[in-house]
């Protein structure tokens, strides 16, 4: 073997892991964060958590990613520790797909299209259709698709590059030797773990097993236990992302870890001493990048169903190897009221980009509550919802700097046009959603000030102001479900309400000052009705923002300025009938 097979030989193995990597990424983009939104969503049973850990895992083609992911998971309590070791045990058995895409090389037939199957066949094609995609297409969801064919691409070319490369070993009695050693039970699985735990990928270092068994010089005496190290060596990437984590993201890594060494320690004591008994002929035999497959699906889904039903023990042990604390219990307690984002989504940019939807979705929830409460105080004020009003504020501001922060993380990441474009909206929003709830805190004040004067508005007043709350409820519930749906049509009909409530501001400073002219109204009062229709009118302008928001997710030509100027208001038009239809529904008697 010469200094340029070597070469060649690490060449290969570059190529092979930088096309794993694109491959996986590449398809982590086309997902969008929905396979992880199914894993997040349906694990309510121990056996259709292993379905998806295994079909998630077989789709991204990366059990470290699953279960790195399902670690974050547990750390923000979104999944339980009983929901995770089923994903974990099915993630084991859905890395087995890439095995068996590598094994597709060593297909031998002279039929064209049993050839066609051959990856050295078709990769060619993949290439060029994913540098057309990616080089010419503007979408960006097809741009994704190209790198997906082009890193599945790199990656055979790159296997087929290493087992070029390592052939001429098959001559060498020292490489022969040295897989003799490997047959050595204990040996060989030290060697699978440490290559796994180094490249951090057991599809990555079984793909390189295929690869060397090219040379003819690796037995299945010496691959089997290799293979049984690879699957305790992929297990270092969880522990490494459970580092600084909650307990129980901790005891998912464990759990990780304890399903590979108890499946192993079990598999190589039953079939070593089966050994013994039968001599099993087929050890001397030389491996294939088939059988390599066959080994390792065959051990992943025994261990799978050998544990199993044994998940609550493993639960329990990993309790007992990582202790609860009183600082746990503490946490539990103010997971209700506060969250923490996990650094970990930050690897999967679409998923990160949706958890961070649904803690804006919350924020607005809350922001909603919060305005109608604090709207109440006006016709009948409590001490005690006042106080609620002010905790949700705070609670709300607590939403805005850590979704700010996490989304500023994310920037950092390379996003697709279509995620950097919902994570500007994502951002504009839950700023005008903390203002949304500001402007409730302020009305809380006024409220608590006519209070203490033990001051009211006459009768006419209050049944005006019923109607401008009510509206302006309307008007924040409609931009709620604006965003929450991404409802374009319904995002057209929030800047017509809200231009009616400006019209129903003016109308009551209008009634208001006709009203002190006649004496039934003092001016003290009528600063106080300006202060609370000021925050209505602010809080509409903050909903037009989140409805134009939504259009320029959806509509890459719409500005807020622009739309807004742009409007055609004239009489009769779709805007104007929206406009008086509204004024109509909220007519002040």
């Amino acid at each position: 073997m010469t200094i340029f097979d070597v070469l060649s030989m690490i060449g290969g193995l570059a190529l092979f892991l930088y096309g794993m990597h694109l491959l996986s990424e590449g398809l982590e983009r086309v997902s969008g964060g929905r396979l992880e939104r199914i894993l997040e969503k349906m694990t309510n049973s121990k056996w259709k958590g292993v379905l998806l850990g295994a079909g998630v895992t077989a789709v991204i083609q990366s059990s470290s990613a699953t279960t790195v992911m399902v670690v974050g998971f547990v750390n923000s309590g979104i999944m339980k520790l009983s929901q995770a070791i089923g994903v974990i045990m099915g993630a084991n058995i859905g890395t087995t797909a890439t095995a068996w895409i590598l094994s597709l090389s060593g297909l031998e037939s002279d039929n064209f299209w049993v050839q066609m199957l051959k990856p050295t066949s078709f990769c060619p094609i993949l290439a060029i259709i994913g540098i057309v995609f990616i080089m010419f297409l503007k979408d960006s969801k097809k741009k994704d698709l190209g790198m997906i064919f082009v890193g599945f691409a790199i990656l055979m070319f790159g296997m087929d590059s290493m087992s070029d490369a390592m052939k001429p070993l098959s001559s060498m009695p020292e490489f022969t030797q040295l897989f003799v050693m490997f047959s050595n039970p204990i040996l060989g699985l030290l060697v699978g773990a440490i290559l796994t735990a180094i490249i951090q990928s057991s599809s990555a270092s079984v793909g390189i097993l295929q690869a060397l068994c090219q040379t003819g010089s690796v037995s299945f005496g010496s691959a089997i236990p290799i293979i049984m190290g690879q699957n305790i060596g992929t297990c270092i990437t969880a522990i490494m992302s459970a580092v600084g984590a909650a307990k129980n993201a901790k005891r998912a890594s464990v759990v990780h870890l304890m399903f590979n060494v108890i499946g192993t320690t079990v598999f190589m004591i039953v079939f070593y001493t089966a050994n013994a008994i039968v001599d099993f002929a087929f050890l001397d035999d030389a491996a294939n990048a088939a059988g390599i497959a066959t080994v390792h699906t065959a051990f992943n889904i025994m261990t799978t169903c050998l544990l199993l039903p044994f998940s609550k023990g493993l639960e329990k042990l990993s309790t007992i190897i990582v202790k609860r604390d009183e600082e746990e219990d503490r946490q539990d307690a103010n997971a209700a009221k506060r969250f923490r984002f996990d650094d970990r989504f930050l690897n999967s940019p679409s998923f990160a980009l949706e958890q961070a939807n649904t803690r804006v979705m919350e924020m607005a929830e809350i922001t909603k509550e919060s305005l109608d409460q604090a709207t109440s105080l006006f016709f009948n004020y409590d001490k005690g919802i006042a106080k609620e009003v002010e905790e949700k504020e705070q609670l709300v501001d607590h939403y805005d700097d850590e979704i700010s922060s996490y989304l500023m993380k994310l920037s950092a990441k390379n996003l697709s046009e279509d995620d950097s474009k919902k994570l500007t909206i994502l951002l504009h929003t839950i700023g005008d959603l903390e203002r949304i709830s500001d402007h409730a805190l302020n009305l809380v004040d006024a409220a608590a000030d006519l209070n203490k004067k033990e001051q009211g508005f006459s009768a006419k007043a209050i049944e005006e102001l019923h109607i401008f709350t009510k509206a302006v409820m309307d008007i924040v519930a409609m931009s709620v479900e604006v965003f929450k749906n991404e409802d374009i049509i319904m995002a057209r009909t929030v800047e017509p309400f809200e231009e009616a409530i400006d019209a129903i501001q003016k109308e009551m400073k209008k009634r208001h000052k006709k009203r002190l002219n006649k004496g039934k109204c003092t001016v003290e009062m009528g600063f106080a009705l300006s202060e609370i229709t000021n925050n209505y009118e602010r809080i509409a302008d903050h909903c037009s923002n989140i409805a134009i928001s939504v259009m320029q997710l959806k509509e890459v030509e719409t500005h807020a300025h622009e739309y807004v100027d742009n409007i055609q208001k004239g009489e009769g038009s779709d805007f104007d009938l929206r406009y008086q239809n509204f004024l109509k529904k909220y007519d002040l008697p």
